[in-house]
């Protein structure tokens, strides 16, 4: 039985972002994401005017006069959303949880797509995949994925990306365009991602909290790493503490950015403490001036 605090907030996420959808996101989204390109749809007579190289031999070989292929365009998507439910996820200093917001940019993404008669699939992850739903089609199954993107509780304690790219590789037949959301604090996940992004249109969405880059001067507090149960005693009144901290947090978000880049997959960043709606739709339109 869902709570009905998680009903509430699975019917607060259909209506917000229904209604980006269609304000904003449906036509961005169509321009941006294309369907795998021209595919055969039969052979008919050739006439005078078409194309040369659209003349398929063996069949004018075998009936005595020119036939041509005809092709159509292949529209139809299937997006694949690869959330991560680790630890990690449940830390939030602003507005929401990093996972809440994780749920909210997956349903905008999903409302997107079926507004498209795209297909939509979903797959959890912490160190293991803990949930994974098919993608097909439609409005119910579609909160299907957002219900179970906001309520489902996980086992696993640590982050596995590495294991969730593998595992998408091989539940696809096809080419996905595949959105891996996460706070990306795992290692050892360059080569599954190079693998796939061969394969998928991959797009990596971080999840950040402000206090991840900047500690704020609190005196002397005990933290505890969520995914390994460390406990440690930090001193932020220092100004040097706070100053190591913030270099830290910097080098390891330009060396993730770099980590990206190099393999070609496309990053946008989701804070806790802005409107993810707004850098969503800069991403869109930055991916639909590149593809032009």
């Amino acid at each position: 039985m869902i709570p009905k605090e998680i009903l509430k907030k699975i019917r607060r996420i259909e209506i917000t972002t229904s209604r980006m959808v269609t304000d904003v996101f449906a036509g961005q989204y169509k321009s941006v994401f294309k369907g795998r390109g021209m595919e055969f749809d039969e052979v008919r007579e050739y006439l005078p005017g078409d194309e040369i190289r659209a003349i398929d031999w063996n069949v004018t070989a075998r009936m005595g006069h020119p036939f041509i292929k005809q092709f159509v365009e292949e529209r139809e998507l299937t997006i694949m959303l690869l959330i991560d439910k680790s630890p990690s996820s449940y830390f939030g200093t602003t507005n929401e949880l990093k996972s809440q917001l994780a749920a909210e940019v997956a349903s905008l993404l999903a409302f997107s797509a079926i507004k498209n008669n795209d297909k939509v699939g979903l797959i959890i992850f912490t160190d293991k995949v803990e949930k994974f739903i098919p993608p097909r089609k439609g409005s119910r199954h579609v909160l299907r994925v957002i219900r179970e993107a906001l309520y489902y509780k996980p086992d696993g304690k640590g982050t596995d990306i590495e294991g969730a790219v593998s595992f998408l590789n091989r539940v696809t037949k096809r080419k996905t365009v595949s959105f891996v959301i996460s706070d990306f604090y795992a290692s050892n996940f360059r080569k599954s991602l190079l693998v796939a992004n061969k394969r998928h249109d991959l797009i990596a969405v971080t999840i950040t909290d402000p206090r991840e880059l900047e500690m704020p001067n609190v005196d002397i507090v005990e933290l505890k790493d969520p995914e390994t149960n460390e406990e440690f005693l930090i001193d932020t009144s220092s100004h040097a503490v706070r100053n190591q901290y913030a270099r830290n947090a910097k080098r390891l978000f330009s060396e993730r950015e770099k980590l990206f880049r190099s393999i070609g997959v496309d990053m946008v960043d989701i804070r806790t403490d802005s409107p993810y709606s707004k850098t969503l739709y800069r991403f869109f339109r930055m991916r639909e001036r590149r593809f032009r």
